[in-house]
């Protein structure tokens, strides 16, 4: 018999599916690693795991402890389901701007959600950052993760997704097009991937209102790039530990409208029911495809589910209220 001996044993070895339509002006083969395929429907379920291992195995999580999370969603649905099968309380700390879809499914996983406003500074004491961090010190008994800047998060990537990547493409891979936010699913895979070949490019894909494509370029943090943006999942107002910028070779920005517009694409021409970082990574991946030559294998990678966006992206009132789509 072959079955897994929980759910968490059926993370990753996510499968690698070629675009067809969407990219048929790109003169390569793309391929999208699509990380819905995980349990808790995106990438963020291989570092929960790996972070929460990692706590246990040098004791800063307790056995019956609570974990304590600042989350756009996706790596609390990871957390939640170690915690259930672990034994753990979660507590979840959202900024408001994230999708009701995301705050709903969290809680229907057992976690608890803490929601705070998005339009505020990130030391403000009301920034999800800083509540995140109070509860952890009012809470006994518990351990605050801080995905940003705990080095587990990468390093589950080097571990497990570089590795896959490399392997599924029999190592003829070029280029590699991923959001980033945290850092940990982009230096992860870059530093595995260019170990194997130093010759493969690795491009991130920045918003507008972060501060990571300006920071790279010239190494200055500039506050006045910072502004609210719309577009989920990517993007960073700080400059988290998990980003090594040495690691990636250009940013490349991609507005909210367009992303909102090609998450749709992405289903309607791909059959892909990707999330809106999806959205951003294929309309960037395009927008570089001058970079791309006929030999060229491209990665693109997929980060999470549509399900968490149907009240966003794939609902029509909300792209006409945005001013996406007429």
């Amino acid at each position: 018999m072959e079955y897994a001996k929980n759910i968490l044993e059926t993370i990753g070895n996510t499968p690698l599916v070629k675009l067809n339509k969407i990219v048929s002006d790109v003169d390569a083969l793309v391929l999208a690693k699509v990380e819905t395929f995980n349990p808790g429907n995106s990438t963020k379920d291989r570092m929960a795991l790996k972070m929460v291992e990692d706590a246990e195995k040098d004791g800063r999580l307790q056995p019956g402890g609570t974990i304590i999370e600042g989350t756009s969603g996706n790596t609390g649905m990871g957390l939640a389901l170690v915690a259930i099968i672990k034994g753990y309380k979660l507590i979840c700390v959202m900024a408001d701007k994230q999708s009701k879809e995301k705050m709903d499914i969290l809680r229907a996983v057992g976690a608890e959600v803490v929601v705070c406003p998005t339009n505020v500074e990130p030391e403000d004491p009301r920034s999800y950052y800083s509540v995140s961090r109070r509860l952890a010190t009012e809470t006994p008994n518990s351990w605050y993760v801080n995905q940003y800047d705990n080095l587990s998060n990468s390093l589950a990537h080097y571990e497990s997704t570089g590795p896959e990547i490399w392997r599924q493409t029999d190592g003829k891979i070029t280029h590699f097009v991923v959001g980033v936010g945290t850092g940990g699913t982009v230096s992860g895979i870059a530093k595995y991937l260019k170990e194997q070949n130093p010759a493969i490019k690795i491009w991130g894909i920045d918003t507008y209102g972060s501060v990571f494509k300006k920071y790279h370029e010239t190494g200055i943090f500039d506050e006045k790039e910072i502004y609210p943006y719309v577009t989920e999942g990517i993007g960073e107002d700080i400059l988290p530990k998990n980003v090594d910028f040495s690691l990636i070779d250009a940013f490349e920005k991609v507005t909210d409208k367009d992303a909102a517009i090609y998450t749709q694409k992405l289903a309607l021409e791909e059959g892909i029911f990707a999330g809106n970082s999806a959205g951003s990574a294929i309309k960037g991946l395009l927008q570089l495809k001058d970079n791309f030559k006929k030999d060229d294998v491209v990665v693109v990678f997929f980060h999470d589910h549509g399900s968490r966006y149907v009240g966003k992206m794939y609902n029509p009132d909300w792209m006409k209220k945005m001013g996406y789509i007429e």
